[in-house]
């Protein structure tokens, strides 16, 4: 017999306001009993929601790798209340760490440090070192405090497919195999945290994500490497390293001249979504009065882009499209962690 779906609770921090609202608390405390029995609730961060467990529990973090069906050899990200919670759980706490988290923390980085004895097996994927964040999504930070534990968080979505950015994402893509769901609105930043390897001299960035490189070297006082790979004789040291991920179920294409490529496919009789951030130009306007296209106008700055992309390609896998295309973003720092997912998406599973 099917399990019944979550129970979906709304959780508000008016900004006014000096402490959340009774009911607000009540999610809170609904949620960490939860957690602490074991079970699994998705919870609002500012990238994308998060599919929690206790992390120093190895049967709850064995049970979000079977309800995302994601491969045992993809470590998960451990989510912290403080530094203080994240330096409980590191085997160390080398100098960059301690630097990124007094600029960054709560914020979309991720540090890669030397594993505690406490983390679950499973949230390394048996590798030496532990990947740890601390969001700055207020009421995640309250219920990290409530249970009293480190939380380990994927994308609350099942694996490789586009990452959640509401609740309802959320639900449309695991249903009941989350016991949970705490729906805090909308993610305001809308892609996965940076993550900085900083058990390497220089650390080096695994996955790019709203804080560049610049940024990460300015707060370091020292240049930062890119392009970090996954090892080929170890476990991953980080999440979001798969050739394909952050896919959705419609075919995506990155053409280099998606103008020509979006009339091929129009000529071809298919149904396309376009998101293009020149809707005015010539190309756009002459194509889009055919009935096969949906043309989607994105945001011009990366910041905004990255917001509304998750949600956006969410709808386009509503519409019966044949393909999604996709104007390339530009190669430079403010649009890499963009890029970077785009890439993954449009490449062939």
């Amino acid at each position: 017999m099917p399990r019944p779906l979550p129970d979906v609770l709304p959780i508000r921090w008016p900004a006014a306001a000096a402490a959340p609202e009774a009911a607000t608390d009540a999610a809170l405390d609904r949620a960490a009993t939860v957690l602490r029995d074991g079970g699994l609730v998705a919870i609002p961060t500012e990238t994308v929601y998060g599919l929690a467990a206790v992390a120093t529990d190895d049967d709850a973090v064995a049970r979000i790798f079977s309800a995302k069906g994601r491969p045992a050899a993809n470590p998960l990200i451990v989510h912290v209340a403080d530094v203080a919670m994240a330096r409980g759980i590191a085997g160390a706490w080398p100098a960059a760490a301690e630097r990124l988290a007094a600029e960054f923390w709560p914020g979309p980085v991720t540090l890669v440090v030397p594993r505690g004895p406490c983390i679950a097996h499973g949230v390394t994927a048996g590798g030496d070192t532990v990947a740890i964040r601390c969001p700055a999504h207020p009421l995640t930070r309250r219920l990290i405090q409530r249970v009293g534990a480190p939380l380990a968080a994927p994308s609350a979505n099942r694996s490789l497919s586009v990452s959640p950015t509401t609740a309802a994402h959320v639900l449309e893509s695991l249903g009941d195999r989350v016991d949970l769901i705490l729906d805090g609105g909308p993610c305001a930043r809308g892609i996965e945290s940076t993550v900085v390897d900083c058990t390497t001299e220089p650390p080096l960035v695994l996955r790019p994500g709203p804080v560049g490189a610049r940024q990460l070297a300015t707060a370091l006082g020292e240049a930062v490497a890119e392009g970090g790979r996954p090892s080929a004789d170890g476990p991953a040291r980080a999440p979001g390293q798969s050739a394909r991920h952050y896919a959705p179920r419609t075919r995506l294409e990155m053409p280099a001249q998606p103008p020509t490529r979006v009339a091929d496919l129009l000529a071809a009789g298919r149904r396309v979504g376009w998101l293009t951030t020149t809707p005015a130009a010539a190309d756009v306007r002459r194509l889009a009065a055919s009935r096969d296209l949906v043309i989607v106008p994105m945001p011009s700055s990366p910041e905004d882009y990255a917001a509304v992309l998750y949600a956006t390609l969410h709808a386009l896998d509503k519409r019966d499209l044949a393909t999604i295309v996709v104007d390339p973003p530009p190669d430079t720092e403010p649009w890499r962690g963009i890029l970077d997912r785009l890439t993954r998406a449009a490449t062939p599973g």
